[in-house]
């Protein structure tokens, strides 16, 4: 399980990378370096922040290098296919439904690990899994999506849940947390694609509501 974890954090990782990268690109105008820079901190934010809640500092990601390496492989990589702005933003949703759905699985795994309890680790993967879009939306001026989109954290939190709820069955660790990662990506891509919001106080207009938009 933990080779599976190790895995798919830097899958994550690399992901997150991929999408932050592809965010500089069509977001603002910058260099090599600013592509960089924002596809890196994109890909380890949400790391770091999980390893600091937990405990585990010096975060992995700066005593690991194949962690950093993965992040700007993946900046790198996004920097040299970047298309014009409109036909990036399916990429960029997409990837990022797949950063915050493995997140949320290794996020909430390694905090069990940690002996946190179900309720607080749960919390943890959900923060592994913004963290990094929260970071990049912060960087480049944008509102967080974890603040604009009611199905961004749900969805990272049902994965997180159906995580920590399965450590007692370690035999079936892997397969539980693929579920885990797809219920995560499914209700996140339905949000996207059918405009689903979780209720709101209050509408537009400031009257009293509560109603999903969509």
């Amino acid at each position: 399980m933990s080779t599976f974890v190790l895995v798919i954090d830097l899958v994550g990782t690399f992901v997150f990378a991929v999408n932050g990268a592809l965010t500089a690109t069509r977001a603002v105008h910058l260099d090599i370096v600013g592509v960089l820079v924002l596809g890196v901190i994109t890909a380890v934010g949400g790391g770091i922040t999980r390893d600091v809640l937990i405990g585990a500092v010096p975060p992995i990601a700066f005593t690991r290098w194949y962690y950093l390496a993965a992040a700007g492989l993946g900046a790198l990589l996004a920097f040299f296919i970047s298309l014009p702005p409109r036909r990036l933003t399916g990429a960029i949703i997409v990837l990022d439904a797949v950063g915050l759905s493995l997140f949320c699985v290794t996020g909430a795994q390694k905090a069990v690990e940690h002996g946190l309890d179900p309720a607080a680790a749960i919390i943890v993967g959900a923060i592994a899994a913004v963290g990094g879009g929260t970071i990049r939306d912060i960087t480049i001026g944008k509102v967080p999506s974890i603040l604009t989109s009611g199905l961004y954290a749900i969805p990272a939190l049902l994965g997180a849940a159906i995580e920590v709820l399965s450590a007692p069955l370690r035999s079936y660790g892997i397969p539980v947390a693929l579920v885990g990662a797809v219920v995560c990506f499914v209700v996140r891509m339905a949000g996207v694609c059918f405009k689903l919001e979780a209720p709101k106080a209050f509408d537009p207009n400031g009257q009293p509501g509560g109603q999903p938009r969509g």
